[in-house]
C-alpha cells in the first residue's frame, strides 16, 4: 500500500476477537500457506517502551503467541530490532529456534549460535572515530547516552528535555557526518543511530525470506525504521503496524498488547487450519 489511504484501525470495528473483519480475514488466508515467516520488531511492537532499553519484555501474551508459533510446524519465527543481537537475545529470551537479526540487519543469528557479522579495518576505524566525536556529545548534554552496536553507536535522549534532546541530535549530526563519509543515521524514538555500515529491515526480511523458503511473511513493527520492512512486503504478505505515524503497513493496532492478540489469533488459526499442498 501507499499509505495514503490510511491503515486499518482495530478500534474502528470490533468483531472476531475485536479485531476487524478485513484483517481476521487476512490472517485466516495467511495462515493456509506451507511455509510462514513471522518477522517481529521488538521494542514497541512486543514489548512496550521503556527508559531503559535493557529492561524491556514482551507482554506475556505476546511471548505466549511468539512460543505458539514456534511450535507450528512450516513456521519460522524472526525478530528484527535495531538492536545490538546481544541485546536482543537477553531481553527476547527465546528458544534457539528463532532467528534473531540485530542491528537493523547487520548480525544474524540463524539456525546456529554463531553471529554473522565482518567488519573490515577501514570500517573499525570509522567506528572509533564515530565513538570519539559521539561521546564527546553524550558527555557534555544531560540525560543523554550513548550505547554502543557493532557498527556503530545510538545517542539515546529519551531522559533528556525536549531541548537538550534537540540539541543533542543537532551537534552529532554535524560532528559526526564532518568526519565520517557516508554514514548512515536513522532516526528512531528519542533515538539517534549511526553506522558505518548500510542495512535496512526491508533487507533483512528479504533475506529471511529466502534462507527459510517461506511462501508469505507476517511482519510487524512500529518505528520509522519498519517502514523498510513494510516496503519489502509483497501482495501476500501482511504488514502490521503498532503505534500512530504513518505507514505503509496494511493493518494497524494501537500497541503492543493488540499484537499479541493478533499473534495469538495468527497461532490459533495456522494450529487448526489445512495447510496449502
Amino acid at each position: 500500500m501507499d499509505g495514503t489511504a490510511g491503515p486499518l484501525v482495530v478500534s474502528a470495528a470490533p468483531t472476531e476477537a475485536g479485531l476487524p473483519d478485513a484483517l481476521v480475514g487476512a490472517l485466516h488466508e495467511l495462515a493456509r500457506v506451507r511455509r510462514l515467516l513471522v518477522a517481529l520488531d521488538f521494542d514497541g511492537t512486543l514489548a512496550p517502551e521503556v527508559d531503559d532499553p535493557e529492561h524491556a519484555r514482551a507482554t506475556p501474551e505476546a511471548r505466549e503467541a511468539v512460543l505458539q508459533l514456534l511450535e507450528l510446524p512450516g513456521t519460522r519465527v524472526a525478530l528484527i530490532s535495531g538492536r545490538a543481537l546481544r541485546s536482543l537475545e537477553r531481553v527476547a529470551d527465546l528458544p534457539d529456534t528463532a532467528l534473531l537479526v540485530g542491528s537493523h540487519g547487520i548480525e544474524l543469528r540463524l539456525d546456529t549460535p554463531d553471529i554473522q557479522l565482518a567488519l573490515d579495518s577501514v570500517e573499525l576505524e570509522k567506528v572509533e572515530t564515530l565513538h570519539e566525536v559521539l561521546g564527546q556529545v553524550a558527555g557534555a548534554i544531560d540525560d543523554v547516552w550513548l550505547e554502543q552496536k557493532p557498527a556503530g553507536f545510538a545517542l539515546h535522549t529519551r531522559l533528556a528535555t525536549d531541548h537538550n534532546s534537540r540539541v543533542a541530535h543537532l551537534v552529532a549530526l554535524s560532528e559526526a557526518r564532518a568526519e565520517i563519509d557516508d554514514l548512515t543515521v536513522r532516526k528512531g524514538k528519542n533515538v539517534l543511530e549511526f553506522a558505518v555500515r548500510s542495512t535496512t529491515k526491508g533487507e533483512a526480511i528479504t533475506h529471511l525470506r529466502e534462507y527459510t523458503k517461506s511462501d508469505a511473511v507476517f511482519f510487524a513493527g512500529d518505528d520509522v525504521t519498519d517502514e523498510d520492512g513494510f516496503a519489502a512486503l509483497l501482495p501476500h504478505d501482511l504488514g502490521l503496524k503498532s503505534g500512530t505515524g504513518q505507514t505503509q503497513a496494511e493493518f494497524r493496532v494501537p500497541g503492543p498488547h493488540e499484537v499479541a492478540q493478533v499473534l495469538a489469533l495468527l497461532a490459533t488459526y495456522r494450529a487448526g487450519g489445512v495447510h496449502e499442498q
